[in-house]
């Protein structure tokens, strides 16, 4: 078979009712790992990720395909620290066809607070046609869709299968994959494939699937802001002293233009024909307030996947609760930057870093620390892989396949493609435009998630083919 044919018609429907057989047990599975509060962050229980790694293990080894599967540490940068478990599994290839790497996390943001919720974010619960919780879709979801396609392909073809696969189940994705590079390292081997899977992305909506093709890079870093020694009365000193709280907000001002778009001279933006969008799609699916306008300028997805753009994620001050009539002698916040495709993370730090230093108001003393950065990327459509998973996907959706861009980020990519430079990269998902990833009520649309572990079964039983 080639990318060019059609998948054989009883390939095909085998393929479909077997998904479809095993959609009670997926769900089940799913909402299992659901339940399991795996937030890799630094101030939550890392025993849940242990607890995550090992359920994903065992969900992994039950397959009966894998010759190897462990759970495995990687430490961080330098440093003898080990970042969170990671699960890998391996299984060679036989008569010259190619080896498939599934890529996936385990690992959740965490949940907020629980009042945001409409039911309790690791209570899976199903409401019409969505499957609630966090990491629901991302990307447990990711974890299961790998998962159920294995299951369909041995349903339907047998386990003495001729493909060779690799499973890598992350557990520290939402924390900056701080132990990647060195994982990467350390299991370069068994790492190695013709093709790569990244299942942590979106679709085009829940009728239409997409393949995502760029990706902006990310730069987050904590900014300290402090104009005096200690707290000062601001009945005795206010008008004449200048309160953190001022300068911080005077610096941060400077950051974006009147239009809301970033002011930050350094900074690129990268050209791209972009689908149409409007901005009635976007008030619907950011869920923007009445009277509230979209910022920037230009085509709005090209704002999104193809400009850069700066956002303070969090702010440590005193409380409104806890207010006193006092000057705020030191204020921190956290900002997230999203950074075109294209430019490099460290040039785009560099670039920030010059412009809040020279812009602090009143001689304002500026910090910066706790940096994270990574690359962007631009997916190469010109490969056999992309081709075959786009035919996998067409006939998966009954629809044509969305080439899209993603402003968020997924910065190890870059990484994958510099240490397997001719591995062939395909970025897929679960996810759709009301998923709500990270924030209150993510959901699963269930729909989507079959449709999309149809597609991965036929792209691995279309390369179990490929001569």
């Amino acid at each position: 078979m080639t990318s060019t044919e059609t998948t054989r018609p009883e390939l095909l429907g085998a393929l479909r009712d077997a998904v479809q057989a095993g959609m009670p047990t997926t769900i089940a599975d799913l909402s299992r790992l659901v339940r399991i509060p795996s937030v890799s962050w630094a101030a939550f229980d890392p025993t849940h990720v242990s607890e995550s790694a090992d359920a994903v293990a065992g969900l992994v080894r039950g397959l009966g395909v894998f010759d190897t599967v462990e759970v495995s540490r990687a430490s961080i940068g330098d440093t003898q620290t080990l970042g969170q478990p990671a699960v890998l599994a391996t299984r060679a290839a036989r008569n010259g066809r190619p080896t498939i790497l599934l890529y996936a996390h385990h690992d959740v943001q965490p949940p907020g607070h629980d009042e945001d919720w409409e039911s309790s974010p690791f209570e899976p619960t199903v409401r019409g046609d969505r499957l609630y919780g966090r990491g629901a879709a991302d990307d447990k979801a990711g974890v299961l869709s790998h998962i159920a396609a294995i299951r369909a392909l041995v349903e339907t073809v047998g386990s003495d299968f001729d493909l060779g696969l690799a499973v890598f189940i992350e557990g520290e994705e939402e924390f900056g994959s701080r132990s990647f590079s060195n994982f990467l390292d350390q299991h370069r081997r068994e790492l190695a494939a013709d093709v790569i899977v990244v299942a942590d992305s979106d679709n085009w909506d829940i009728h239409t699937p997409a393949l995502t093709v760029g990706l902006r890079g990310n730069v987050t870093f904590r900014l300290t802001v402090r104009t005096l020694e200690h707290a000062s009365h601001s009945g005795m000193y206010g008008g004449a002293v200048p309160d953190a709280m001022l300068a911080t907000i005077r610096l941060l001002s400077t950051l974006h233009n009147e239009d809301g778009s970033v002011a930050v001279e350094g900074l690129t933006s990268r050209e791209a024909e972009t689908p149409d969008y409007s901005e009635e799609k976007l008030w619907h699916e950011a869920g923007l307030v009445d009277g509230v306008t979209s910022i920037g300028s230009g085509p709005i997805l090209g704002r999104i996947w193809s400009k850069p753009a700066i956002t303070v994620t969090g702010i440590d001050a005193p409380t409104v609760a806890n207010a006193s009539n006092t000057l705020a002698p030191v204020v921190s916040v956290r900002i997230s930057a999203r950074i075109a495709p294209g430019q490099q993370s460290g040039e785009a730090f560099a670039a920030l870093e010059k412009h809040l230093l020279a812009n602090a108001p009143f001689g304002a003393q500026i910090e910066i620390d706790d940096v994270d950065q990574g690359n962007g990327f631009l997916v190469d459509t010109s490969g056999w892989a992309v081709s075959e998973v786009k035919t996998a996907m067409t006939e998966a959706w009954g629809a044509d396949v969305v080439e899209m861009g993603v402003g968020g980020s997924i910065p190890f990519i870059a990484e994958l493609v510099s240490v397997f430079p001719a591995a062939q990269i395909l970025v897929t998902g679960v996810e759709d435009p009301g998923t709500r990833a990270h924030s209150p009520n993510e959901s699963l649309h269930l729909g989507v998630f079959q449709r999309a572990i149809l597609s991965e079964a036929l792209l691995l039983a279309r390369l179990n083919e490929r001569s």
